[in-house]
């Protein structure tokens, strides 16, 4: 019980003193500039308390003149709260460092209370949250000049009768416990500073990474449709077509226009959605569409080369994956399939459950890889070569097949004999098969 009761209590103050520490931080402030406001708010907070402290036990002592100068710096201090919470950050630099300077060297000339050291405070201050040569220069030459007004010129009179060495030695301590805590918190500053530049970084690398991916969807689902295009338009230009079957041309040439518009629709979306970096989000659907979607798709490129093209996949049977990353495989491996396939060959897409879940299958009886190839098939070393027709690929989009498959629980297979054909078995959660984590 306690226990339970000191650990409350103790989860309290923290949690205010981080509130104290801070006030006038601004979620979209630049890292330094709420860094420098809080090292501010650091060095006042305790200022307050020990001034007014101090302020009473000078008034107790009947040093009314020094007394009333800790009430003086107990309210500099509370006004600098008050601008961090109006955010005039500027106007309490200022305040802070011009009044200080201003009451440490009074006391430190009159008193005789250690308040030199106070001034180097300022000066560290003022080098860690200034970046203006001019600003940095005027408020530094002028603290050093109250520094060295303090130690070789001390006055005495008759109205401020110098403090007790013991007061002395505290003042001293405290100003260089004052200094330990600026310079500390200038370190973890920069510590801070230099993990942020690295996280920045590497999500930088990430999203060039994902620029890539982007490009590889962009040119397997445009090449398609544009090379149908650019087919017919030669053909068109050449007058091989008879004027009567120009309005059928036609026909295809605006269907594949609309495919193709269709097409960087679903990509804007994409892109849109993957502003914050490519993310897989799963969930249930009907496999059947998808493989119209890919037939729709490449259509003509099919016509061209007369394959004959087997669909067995059930009606009803669904995954839990990402749908738009599952058409990207689905598409990318029917590209391939469609490339490397002779003319007049034939191209089976299988889908079945198991036990390890769904298994889709794409088959093709075409060139086919040696095992020199398979093993690089999935990494920057694999080198695409030309279709049966002279197409050409990137070479990134098995890569990228591979990475979502992966990131969708499932995996990539491919066996392949050459001038045998490539199976190429992507194997997908089903749906009853999800953790129930993601079912929520």
């Amino acid at each position: 019980m306690l226990n339970r009761a000191a650990n409350y209590l103790s989860s309290k103050i923290k949690e205010y003193w981080q509130r104290l520490v801070n006030v006038g931080v601004t979620p979209n402030m630049p890292f330094i500039e709420a860094r420098r406001t809080k090292l501010l708010n650091l060095l006042t907070l305790p200022c307050i308390p020990c001034m007014f402290f101090f302020a009473v036990l000078n008034f107790i002592q009947e040093r009314y003149l020094l007394s009333a100068i800790n009430i003086v710096t107990t309210l500099t201090c509370v006004t600098v709260y008050y601008l961090h919470t109006r955010r005039l950050y500027l106007s309490a630099r200022l305040v802070l460092i011009l009044l200080s300077i201003a009451v440490y060297t009074f006391t430190g000339i009159f008193f005789h209370n250690g308040s030199e050291y106070f001034i180097l405070n300022i000066l560290f201050v003022t080098i860690l949250i200034y970046d203006n040569k001019w600003m940095l220069l005027v408020l530094s030459v002028l603290t050093i000049l109250a520094f060295c007004a303090i130690v070789f010129f001390p006055q005495h009179w008759e109205y401020a009768d110098p403090v007790p060495q013991e007061r002395v030695w505290t003042n001293v301590a405290v100003a260089l416990s004052f200094i330990v805590i600026g310079l500390s918190f200038f370190k973890y500053i920069q510590n801070d500073y230099q993990s942020e530049v690295e996280h920045q970084r590497q999500t930088l690398l990430a999203m060039n990474k994902d620029k890539e991916k982007l490009f590889s969807i962009v040119a397997h689902d445009i090449r398609s449709p544009l090379a149908t295009l650019e087919v017919l338009l030669d053909m068109f230009a050449k007058g091989e077509y008879p004027e009567e079957e120009m309005n059928d041309a036609a026909l295809v040439l605006h269907k594949k226009v609309q495919q193709l518009g269709t097409t960087l629709d679903n990509l804007l979306r994409w892109s849109t959605r993957s502003m914050k970096g490519i993310q897989t989000n799963p969930t249930q659907f009907i496999i059947l569409p998808l493989t119209t979607e890919t037939m729709q798709f490449f259509g003509p490129s099919i016509a061209q080369k007369d394959l004959n093209v087997e669909i067995k996949v059930p009606p009803n049977l669904s995954v839990y994956a990402d749908k738009d990353q599952v058409s990207v495989i689905i598409r990318n491996l029917f590209s391939n399939a469609l490339k490397f396939s002779y003319p007049g060959g034939k191209i089976t897409m299988m889908a079945k459950s198991t036990p390890n879940g769904v298994c889709i299958s794409i088959s093709d009886e075409g060139t086919g890889m040696s095992p020199e190839q398979l093993k690089s098939l999935f990494s920057f070393q694999h080198q695409p070569g030309f279709g049966t027709v002279g197409e050409r690929g990137t070479g990134l989009g098995l890569m990228l097949c591979m990475e979502f498959a992966q990131g969708n629980g499932g995996t990539l297979d491919v066996s392949s004999t050459p001038e045998n054909g490539t199976t190429f078995t992507l194997t997908l959660p089903a749906f009853q098969n999800m953790h129930p984590a993601q079912a929520n």
